[in-house]
């Protein structure tokens, strides 16, 4: 088994592209984009397609899609993270209810931009299950689903199925039922991000890699190459925030892990089924997500050591082996079928988390600064939303975007260090003992309720 290199989406490309030049010196642009992930990309995407005379440039520290966008389960999720209520405020649900649906209609918009420009990302709309796998995660299931309800979702948005409705689909050991849900797609998102990082040049905007971003300031984004002046400059670092003076707690860089099998056999999949795209989690408190690829392997992802201290990132993805063990112990657990087949890479990246577990997008016309991020790991789907709402932002356009709830707000920031660390790896700690009191018990844990509302995920 192979470990760390970015991954097995970037490894089975062949690994990345050969790096784009470095920034040459001082320039002037309409637009300075820091970070070439989806969220940068998409941004740049719809800004060229929108002022085709916009002079846009993109800077990004290591290469198009090095951090999350292309690391992550290669689900392109209409969902988002955060609590309904943190959306709702001033306006009830319905305020909610168009963030969701604009979601929603995101998955068939990436859908058509990778057609138009013949990206063939394996994209596949097969929707996603979410699986109960004992009595008190069927439980949380049900009171989800009659939330969901309140808040406007109908049975064609989300849907439970019984444990033989579930089984036609796919075979999860010890399976009681699932919600399903078809705003859901399957990606391999290294395809998607190089993709979209070459439509982008194509359209005829710089991107300059292996050229780190040290500071954003109004107006000027800078370098130790030279700075980039711009009327506008976007911050779409996620994860990486962190690195740029003066955003060390601003969003906290949150390490998630994933193994992937070698191509398993037919006669494991006779066992298993799962012969449609759809993705798959679990519902636990510490969660796990999963795919099939297209070649008949299994990728599945979940916490591992959830944080670093002082908000460090390892880079290039090595993974530890209790994670690796963890993983596979729950792969076969699901899916007694894979017990004995090997692991072919291990991998793991961060995502950006805000301190209220709510994705934003901000733009300040008089400051010339625009953000967006803190996707809590759905930023395949959300990244493409926020860069069509800074589009109508920075263009000064008030469209039904920009009136979306997430739009202008500003989460309060992460403690410092060392309150930090142990709060994060306490919650942690926490839910994986809420966890392990669920499977005793069948009960839901007052426990895991008491850590949701502290922590502010609920």
């Amino acid at each position: 088994m192979r470990t760390g290199e970015l991954g097995f989406w970037w490894r089975s490309l062949g690994g990345p592209p050969p790096p784009r030049a470095p920034l040459p010196g001082p320039l002037e642009a309409d637009v300075a984009i820091v970070g070439a992930g989806f969220t940068g990309l998409w941004t740049a995407y719809y800004l060229k397609r929108a002022r085709p005379a916009l002079r846009i440039v993109v800077l990004e520290a290591e290469q198009a899609g090095f951090g999350a966008s292309g690391r992550n389960g290669g689900w392109v999720s209409g969902f988002f993270s955060g609590p309904a209520r943190a959306y709702a405020r001033g306006g009830g649900p319905g305020r909610y209810l168009r963030l969701q649906r604009a979601m929603f209609e995101t998955v068939g918009e990436i859908a058509r931009v990778a057609a138009e420009h013949s990206i063939d990302a394996d994209l596949v709309h097969g929707g996603n299950l979410t699986v109960a796998l004992d009595r008190a995660q069927l439980t949380r299931l049900r009171e989800a689903l009659a939330a969901e309800r309140e808040l406007g979702l109908g049975e064609e948005d989300v849907r439970e199925l019984g444990a033989e409705e579930l089984a036609g689909r796919v075979r999860v050991a010890g399976a009681l039922g699932a919600a399903f849900s078809p705003h859901v797609a399957r990606v391999h998102p290294a395809k998607l991000v190089r993709g979209l990082a070459a439509t982008v040049e194509g359209l005829g905007v710089a991107i300059h890699e292996r050229t780190p971003v040290e500071e954003i300031l109004p107006g000027r984004a800078r370098t130790a190459r030279g700075e980039v002046a711009a009327p506008w400059v976007v911050r779409a670092t996620e994860g990486y925030t962190a690195g740029l003076r003066g955003q060390r707690r601003a969003l906290v860089p949150m390490n998630s892990s994933m193994v992937i099998t070698e191509p398993l056999p037919e006669e494991a999949w006779e066992r298993i089924g799962w012969r449609g795209a759809e993705t798959i989690g679990d519902g636990a408190h510490v969660y796990v997500y999963l795919q099939r690829t297209p070649d008949g392997r299994i990728a599945i992802g979940g916490r591992g050591v959830p944080y670093r201290y002082g908000s460090r990132t390892d880079g290039r993805g090595e993974t530890a082996e209790r994670t690796v063990a963890s993983l596979r112990a729950k792969l076969a657990e699901m899916f007694p079928a894979t017990a004995g087949c090997d692991l072919d890479h291990a991998w793991s990246g961060v995502l950006g988390v805000p301190r209220d577990w709510c994705p934003s997008v901000v733009a300040h016309p008089s400051r010339g600064l625009a953000a967006a991020g803190g996707y809590v790991g759905e930023g395949v789907a959300a990244a493409n939303l926020a860069g069509r709402t800074l589009r109508d932002l920075i263009l000064g356009d008030r469209t039904e975007l920009t009136e979306l709830p997430w739009v202008g707000r500003t989460p309060r920031r992460w403690e410092p260090e060392p309150l930090r660390f142990a709060a994060i790896h306490a919650v942690y700690g926490l839910y994986r003992r809420a966890d392990a009191a669920e499977r005793r018990s069948g009960r839901p844990s007052r426990l895991g309720a008491l850590v949701d509302a502290l922590s502010g995920r609920e």
